[in-house]
């Protein structure tokens, strides 16, 4: 009986294969300052208890990324733990806060296998849900992933590709139980402009850099129980360069947009999502948005606003894509998400 975990590759998965992903994990009032220590992250809502009570929570919850992080985290060495890369997601819904003392726990299903042409790999689609200790889902996504195969020779499974929405509809966003923005303190959140300030189309450039350290990736990937070997192994990729986490650089543009979105305070939303090209340690990571929707929500002075993130290695903002349509070299990141508001 073999004693250690190679991990899975391509020919492992089954459509509508069920894994249930090992180690729960608690989390606490640690997590958020070593999140916040890793990131430049200033939301009031999650660095605040008194500003989140001022909102109708019960407390300050864990920052909606490290929550991410902590679950996604628990689905490596099931599902990317031999992934050449992780290609994008869909469907993201943060359905309940994660406040410290919860423990967590993922479950994902296969939904989708496609063989890629090359016969050496193929792209692995899977749903995961995030659970706490009362078994309430807490968050959900779909995520598509590139593994390799473990036999070149292993016959292609049939090519399923499911169906993905493009976008959430608004009606259907959750939002925390008890949130009203209706007494919101502009002054303690940082900045003035609300949702009515924000138009369609509009672009923001975020300004500030933030250089990728090896040791700050490191200690996160590590943080979040993230296993996968091109995080870890400088010898699993050919040009000996251990690959920067994309949740890493999800969580770095979400803090640096910060500087003309301070108000933009939880993530409940994530439409899609690509790491355009990787990213290596010494990169100085600079982000930009766009609003691309708004949405009035049911819960008092809450409104919803669709942005895209875009973080990048350089280069002019507000630039994405060739003439090709293909990503420009310098972009890292691409992602599409709703976000809670004051009106």
């Amino acid at each position: 009986m073999a004693k250690t975990n190679p991990g899975r590759f391509f020919e492992d998965y089954s459509l509508g294969q069920v894994i249930e992903h090992a180690v729960p994990r608690t989390v606490g009032a640690g997590e958020r300052a070593l999140y916040h220590a890793l990131y430049p992250a200033r939301h009031a809502l999650y660095s605040s208890d008194e500003f989140a009570r001022a909102s109708g929570l019960p407390q300050s919850p864990l920052d909606d990324l490290a929550a991410f992080h902590v679950v996604f985290g628990k689905t490596v060495p099931d599902v990317s733990l031999n992934a050449v890369a992780n290609l994008g997601y869909a469907e993201g819904r943060w359905l309940k806060p994660v406040y410290a003392g919860d423990t967590l726990r993922s479950t994902s299903e296969v939904i989708g296998l496609k063989q890629n042409s090359n016969g050496k790999t193929g792209v692995v689609y899977v749903r995961t849900r995030g659970m706490n200790q009362r078994d309430e889902v807490v968050m959900e996504y779909v995520r598509w992933v590139m593994v390799r195969k473990r036999d070149a020779d292993a016959p292609a499974p049939e090519a399923v590709v499911p169906e993905l929405s493009k976008v959430i509809d608004p009606a259907d966003l959750v939002i925390p139980e008890g949130l009203d923005f209706s007494g919101y303190d502009f002054s303690q959140a940082g900045e003035s402009p609300r949702w009515g300030d924000y138009e369609i189309g509009e672009t923001i450039d975020h300004v500030d850099g933030v250089t990728l350290e090896e040791a700050e990736h490191m200690m996160a990937t590590r943080l979040w129980q993230n296993t996968a070997k091109v995080h870890f192994d400088a010898t699993f990729r050919p040009d000996g360069q251990r690959l920067i986490y994309g949740g890493h650089i999800i969580s770095l543009a979400r803090a640096l947009s910060f500087n003309g979105l301070a108000n933009a305070q939880m993530i409940v939303g994530l439409n899609g999502g690509a790491h355009a090209n990787p990213a290596f340690s010494g990169l100085t990571v600079k982000a930009w948005s766009e609003v691309l929707d708004k949405a009035e929500t049911s819960a008092p002075g809450v409104g919803a606003i669709r942005l895209r993130l875009v973080a990048t290695k350089g280069g002019e903002p507000f630039a994405l894509k060739g003439d090709d349509g293909k990503y420009l070299p310098e972009v890292l990141l691409d992602l599409d998400y709703w976000a809670l508001m004051p009106m």
